[in-house]
């Protein structure tokens, strides 16, 4: 604990994102604690708190009308940072499972970092905010069940379309369960909650669901991310979620360093860098991707074209969506995305900080090269 503190510490001073700090630091130490099995469970009740608190979020009206407002843009968002990366990876002689697996971790941007950036850079009033929060929304709610298929083909499934398709139907079950519990259990809890939340058993209960769905989850033969993230959606509608939130955080906070540590400890270098070219080409396309998904997205939204260039220099940075997929490949695929998400996250960071110079640089091109067309027209 002490060692997460010095590295959270070190990360707020030399402004670089904790996730890459525990990444590395995991990285570092590899070959004293790579196989610790106490670790790795902590790492896994740390990702159950983190979607249990991503679930708390979306209410099911909530969820809807994001789904409504944004899905022309997340549509766009899945097609080209998880449909691109995979044809890449299937069109260089990977197998179908592994390019799904590539795909994921080079779809989602980083929650914790794009936002964690706004803040810092004084962004969150610009007009372009509400159209990133609410693509990353909306790959919040992608992203598990993408995990749900990967963690299923663990089991020994292979990528199928009957497998796919029972897959579905046991997501869609499993959803309609959940939907059930909150719509006629959870809502008729809130005086209880809102009466108990300050109770020192309140993060018991709290706990007991988030784990207790995300083992029925796994009972299943799905993700228990899938399950945490259900089971906060389910006490969402106690109409108490940020109370929860709050009552809640510091236990993600203390168990989530786990799961990145964890993770750098699995990402092994000694014998290089699997699969370069494409690593290169997956690097390269996810800083072009997000600003295509960021800019023609923005403007189907109503941006101007200058504050949606701005918004797709702010989309690049990949984070723990991508090293929670990753985690669940083979050990090769595992170092590939160990390091495609800690220079895709460097690269975020930089272009998220010179995105309103960039996005202004580019807006006064395209006027001088409108004028010169219009000069040489008259």
């Amino acid at each position: 604990m002490i060692t997460f503190f010095g590295a959270s510490l070190t990360s707020m001073k030399i402004k670089v994102p904790s996730v890459l700090v525990f990444i590395l630091l995991g990285i570092v130490l590899a070959g004293q604690l790579s196989h610790n099995d106490h670790i790795h469970e902590a790492a896994e009740i740390g990702i159950v708190f983190l979607f249990f608190i991503v679930g708390l979020e979306f209410p099911l009206i909530r969820m809807m009308d994001v789904g409504r407002r944004i899905w022309p843009a997340g549509l766009l968002d899945v097609a080209l940072n998880f449909g691109v990366p995979m044809a890449f990876a299937t069109w260089l002689g990977l197998d179908l499972l592994s390019g799904f697996i590539i795909g994921s971790v080079g779809y989602a941007t980083s929650s914790s970092i794009t936002v964690k950036m706004l803040e810092e850079e004084k962004r969150l009033a610009n007009p372009e905010s509400e159209f990133i929060l609410g693509l990353l929304i909306f790959e919040d709610l992608v992203a598990p069940l993408l995990v749900t298929f990967i963690a299923a083909t663990q089991g020994g499934g292979e990528m199928t379309a009957g497998f796919a398709g029972l897959l579905t139907l046991k997501i869609v079950l499993f959803v309609a369960g959940a939907v059930l519990i909150a719509f006629f259990g959870f809502r008729r809890m809130s005086v209880f909650v809102g009466r108990h939340i300050q109770k020192d058993f309140m993060p018991l209960f709290a706990a007991g669901i988030a784990l207790g769905y995300a083992g029925l989850a796994l009972w299943l033969g799905l993700s228990e991310i899938l399950g945490a993230f259900l089971a906060g959606v389910m006490l969402s509608e106690t109409g108490k979620a940020h109370d929860l939130e709050q009552l809640f955080m510091p236990l993600r906070n203390i168990m989530l360093p786990f799961f990145f540590f964890w993770f750098g400890t699995t990402v092994t270098l000694g014998e290089g860098v699997p699969m370069p070219i494409l690593l290169g080409l997956c690097v390269v396309w996810a800083v072009a991707g997000k600003l295509l998904t960021g800019y023609f997205g923005g403007r189907i939204s109503g941006l101007t074209p200058k504050i949606a260039a701005r918004a797709g220099l702010s989309l690049v940075a990949r984070g723990e969506f991508s090293a929670i997929i990753a985690s669940l490949a083979a050990p090769q695929l595992r170092i590939f995305s160990g390091v495609y998400v800690i220079v895709t996250a460097m690269i975020g960071v930089f272009l998220f900080q010179k995105a309103p110079a960039y996005a202004n640089h580019l807006h006064e091109w395209k006027k001088r090269r409108k004028a010169a067309k219009t000069g040489q027209s008259a």
